[in-house]
């Protein structure tokens, strides 16, 4: 442009900092869109938030009561009843006995459900690596540079 005093690559440009609030704001709303966006992509079943989290903890930790499951998700133990109910009705986790307890069961997932946590598995990660490969390389370095410090934030 014949005005500009800078014809360089815009990446070169010096920044004024953002402010943390500022960043935070941003970091928070961009995580959130990614998350329902992933959600919209791999989950054709149309299953809850609760529901979803409900089986990756049962594929994580394996068989669990109720009570544990609504104490390690952070919700009550009726409403972890209701998802498990709904999860039970779809196919997707069994009860057991208890092995120690005769007034408790386990709920475990299914053959069905642990072949549908595979295929969002599956669908989740060719989603990213499609968008992923849309970004020019300097776009893909930033990218895996901000994985590392969400990760780092993560863990604090």
């Amino acid at each position: 442009m014949a005005g500009d005093l800078y014809h360089g690559p815009m990446d070169e440009i010096p920044h004024p900092p953002v402010p943390v609030e500022t960043a935070v704001t941003e970091l928070s709303l961009a995580i959130g869109q990614l998350m329902r966006r992933l959600r919209a992509e791999v989950n054709p079943g149309e299953l809850t938030w609760s529901q979803l989290t409900t089986l990756a903890r049962l594929e994580r930790v394996g068989a669990m009561t109720t009570a544990d499951l609504a104490r390690s998700e952070h919700v009550k133990p009726q409403s972890m009843g209701t998802t498990l109910a709904d999860l039970e009705q779809e196919g997707l986790v069994q009860r057991r006995p208890h092995p120690t307890d005769g007034r408790q069961v386990l709920f475990e997932l299914t053959a069905e459900g642990i072949e549908a946590r595979r295929q969002r598995n599956i669908a989740k990660r060719e989603w990213l690596l499609a968008a992923t490969a849309k970004l020019d390389p300097s776009e893909q370095q930033s990218l895996i540079s901000a994985a590392a410090l969400i990760k780092r934030l993560a863990e604090s």
